[in-house]
């Protein structure tokens, strides 16, 4: 079949139609249809070609631009490319690409999700291991992201940053609120309680006015 006609998109300028024998074929990114010439022959396979590294090209632009919120997983972005109904073959190279690109790293990706749970919503290594797992990165890289992490600390800090709302409660008030909120942060019953004694005794030595004794406490 021979190109008759390259024609630039009017509502997108990166992409050139191309029109074989007098009608519409395809579309191709507008670097791509540069090396395409009017007159050009193609044969089937050709344009298989054509069309198929466009795909792939168009999913590697969809993949950056979903990365360039945060970094994601590998099945993030694989759900992402499917929901927008991208072929399964042009997904696979894609991720392949980006992959050797550097864009894509579960282990660089479950360490920035760790960190960043660590710095601005401590959670237990099981809630943590959830939502790894929800992401889609597997039990080898989530074991070995979550090695060295301790509960006690997570739930240490996540405590502190509770204590802050909660300076004129009574100390059992103040249990009762930080202990259901490291609950929900994952943490075990006795983690919990061991990590709010400890808060009380310092914040006790630091600041004998910071609970409101006047409060009768049961």
């Amino acid at each position: 079949m021979q190109i008759t006609a390259l024609e630039i998109q009017k509502r997108n300028k990166e992409r050139v139609n191309v029109y074989l024998d007098g009608e519409y074929a395809f579309s191709l990114n507008v670097m791509k249809a540069a090396t395409l010439r009017k007159g050009q022959q193609l044969t089937e396979s050709e344009i298989a070609a054509l069309q198929g590294e466009d795909s792939v090209g168009q999913a590697v632009d969809s993949a950056a631009r979903f990365l360039a919120f945060r970094p994601r997983s590998t099945a993030e972005v694989r759900r992402n490319l499917l929901d927008k109904g991208m072929p399964d073959v042009a997904i696979d190279k894609a991720i392949e690409r980006l992959g050797q690109m550097g864009y894509l790293d579960d282990h660089a990706f479950a360490k920035f999700w760790v960190e960043n749970r660590q710095n601005f919503k401590p959670l237990s290594q099981r809630a943590l291991r959830y939502e790894l797992r929800q992401k889609g990165v597997v039990d080898d890289i989530i074991n070995e992201t979550l090695g060295s992490l301790e509960d006690e600390k997570a739930a240490y800090h996540a405590a502190q940053l509770q204590a802050r709302r909660l300076r004129n409660s009574t100390p059992k008030t103040f249990r009762t609120k930080v202990g259901a909120f490291l609950q929900r942060r994952g943490f075990s019953h006795h983690i919990a309680h061991d990590v709010i004694n400890q808060l009380i005794e310092e914040i006790r030595t630091q600041d004998e006015t910071y609970f409101d004794e006047t409060q009768i406490e049961e």
